[in-house]
């Protein structure tokens, strides 16, 4: 079933939103080699908490850290622990808080220290491929409408959609329907509507689409080890256009 939300609800998920995206900036500043996933968690875990909301990730389906963070041919649900960041790698960061009993939801997938140009590629063209597909966020579209605009634009660059995994509704729990891929024909799905609330989330390899996950049972990588990039926000459509609640300047 599919939860419209009303302004009440929304501005809840404002406050959310705008923890997650201050979450995610704060931590672009302490992306460096050196530093451990662990180390970068228990910032954010700590960040989260003192804003009064509680990482919506930790313990969710038994996940045992803050954020998911997914390293170079890492896709999504990477385990914070031990690893050093190095020079040369990329980051994904994702992150989800709860307050209020709402939940917002973002990722983003920064550089450590000096990257491959192809590699600096990857992360433009995936976030702009976000900004592409929202742009048909618009009352009255249709939900992969928003889908076929991602795809549109990631592989006219080279690279390939995700297929495995995609963006899905959010509100009281962090995942509600409907599913939005990042790939597909238009008009199809539901009719977008004022008050859906969408977490959507492009997921881009440099390689092929296939992924496959690790004996963890909860990192996935690329099938043929290439770099990953992804970039999420938590969007609600209203009736001036989509308005991005995770996005923090």
């Amino acid at each position: 079933m599919i939860y419209i939300k009303n302004s009440q609800e929304i501005d809840y998920m404002r406050e959310a939103g705008r923890i997650v995206g201050e979450t995610l900036l704060m931590l672009k500043d302490i992306i460096k080699p050196g530093i451990t996933t662990a180390e970068i968690d228990k910032i954010a875990e700590e960040f989260i908490t003192k804003q009064g909301a509680k990482p919506s990730f930790k313990g969710y389906g038994g996940f045992p850290a803050t954020l998911c963070i997914s390293i170079n041919d890492q896709v999504v649900h990477g385990i914070p622990g031990k690893t050093v960041l190095k020079d040369g790698d990329i980051v994904t960061l994702d992150c989800g808080a709860l307050i209020n009993g709402f939940h917002g939801d973002a990722a983003r997938t920064y550089a450590v220290g000096n990257i491959s140009d192809e590699a600096a590629k990857l992360i433009k063209v995936t976030e702009e491929s976000f900004f592409k597909g929202i742009e048909k966020a618009v009352i009255g579209n249709r939900l992969t409408d928003i889908s076929h605009e991602i795809q549109e634009y990631v592989e006219a660059n080279g690279f390939s959609v995700v297929r495995d995994f995609v963006g899905h509704g959010i509100g009281k729990s962090l995942h509600e329907d409907p599913e939005v891929p990042n790939f597909g024909r238009p008009g199809r799905g539901p009719k977008l509507v004022e008050g859906l609330v969408l977490a959507i989330e492009p997921m881009v390899n440099i390689g092929g689409f296939h992924v496959r996950t690790k004996q963890d049972g909860w990192t996935v990588v690329t099938a043929d080890g290439s770099l990953s990039a992804q970039y999420e926000n938590t969007v609600v459509i209203t009736p001036d256009g989509p308005e991005i609640l995770t996005l923090v300047k």
